[in-house]
């Protein structure tokens, strides 16, 4: 699904109201990724770039995050730039979403809608990571994650429950075409 800068913009707002250094870091990422006029992309990529060096992060403009992105305590994030992330995602520090060169997982994560991804987790290979996914710090996941569930540990706990992000992911954002 296409969305305009507008629509990615505010729903990232509407979730990260608080902290200027992350509205302006997802400003620079959604202009990356909507803009067509290709002089005014060379400069949104540099000075995302500049933002993305000061505070260690790894979030490539071709990665596929959908709206109402949330990123808590914005340090040390390493995301695939194949990565697809649905809307409404949390991601905190030292999370690296990446990719597995072999075997029968080789490539890179599809999460779902409102996943919460907790500090230092790790998800590697091509998995799918259901809707509504509580992911607790820590934790290794390089297994499929049905929705409704909360991982834990390494190797990853996979524990069915309904409503696992409930009270974990706030300020949920709707965005309509």
């Amino acid at each position: 699904m296409q969305y305009s800068f507008r629509q990615l913009y505010e729903a990232d707002l509407c979730r990260n109201n608080k902290n200027r250094y992350v509205r302006i870091l997802l400003k620079y990422f959604r202009l990356c990724q909507t803009t067509h006029n290709t002089w005014l992309l060379l400069l949104y990529q540099y000075v995302f770039k500049k933002i993305k060096e000061s505070h260690h992060i790894e979030i490539p403009a071709t990665c596929h995050i959908g709206p109402g992105l949330y990123l808590g305590h914005p340090y040390g994030i390493t995301i695939n730039s194949e990565a697809v992330i649905g809307a409404n995602c949390n991601i905190h520090k030292g999370v690296s979403i990446g990719q597995e060169n072999r075997g029968k997982r080789k490539g890179v994560p599809t999460i779902g809608n409102n996943v919460y991804i907790g500090i230092n987790a790790i998800i590697v290979g091509k998995i799918h990571i259901g809707d509504d996914v509580l992911i607790a710090p820590n934790s290794y996941v390089n297994c499929d994650v049905p929705s409704h569930s909360i991982v834990l540990g390494n190797p990853c706990i996979i524990k069915p429950r309904e409503g696992a992000t409930d009270d974990y992911i706030n300020n949920k954002c709707i965005v309509y075409n």
